[in-house]
């Protein structure tokens, strides 16, 4: 059974596709025109299961959750080549954080490390272990990424989250 709101999806949706086409551009040109796919980043663990998604804050200093939980965790990898910018602890739990360059930075917790501040890292290079402590369950990573200071969502650097593209509606 089609309902009146299917039916304006459809509507929407092909209104949408017929822009797209008479601008040149496909959705998955759309996807790639985001600066942060295709760097060639790697998960930072070996199974991936997200058992909480990112959340962008509404604004600066607002609830959200700026990272990706990851569980079932018990080593983390460097997703990209890059220098520990910090190891120790922050509001008593263990984190890393990795420098990759290009305004790109990443911070793991609760992990603990032998690595110290300088210390350089390749993709995939392990990185430490899963630790207790902070706001997720145990044997589960928070992964946050930070683009020039602000958060962005760590998916868009692994080819999980297309890039919105705003277009013209009805």
């Amino acid at each position: 059974m089609r309902t009146r709101f299917t039916g304006r999806l459809s509507r929407m949706s092909a209104s949408i596709a017929v822009l797209l086409l008479a601008l040149g551009t496909t959705a998955a040109d759309a996807a790639e025109r985001d600066p942060l796919a295709d760097r060639g980043w790697a998960w930072p663990v070996a199974v991936v299961r997200v058992v909480r998604p990112f959340e962008a804050p509404p604004g600066p200093y607002a609830a959200g959750h700026r990272g990706v939980d990851l569980g079932d965790v018990e080593r983390v990898r460097s997703p990209a080549p890059g220098r520990v910018a910090f190891a120790g602890e922050v509001a008593g739990r263990p984190v890393v954080t990795i420098d990759h360059g290009d305004g790109l930075v990443t911070t793991f917790e609760p992990v603990t490390t032998v690595l110290g501040v300088g210390d350089p890292v390749a993709r995939g290079d392990p990185i430490g272990e899963v630790a207790a402590g902070g706001h997720v369950a145990g044997g589960a990573v928070h992964f946050g990424v930070r683009w020039n200071g602000e958060y962005v969502n760590p998916l868009r650097l692994l080819g999980g989250v297309p890039r919105a593209v705003l277009l013209a509606c009805c």
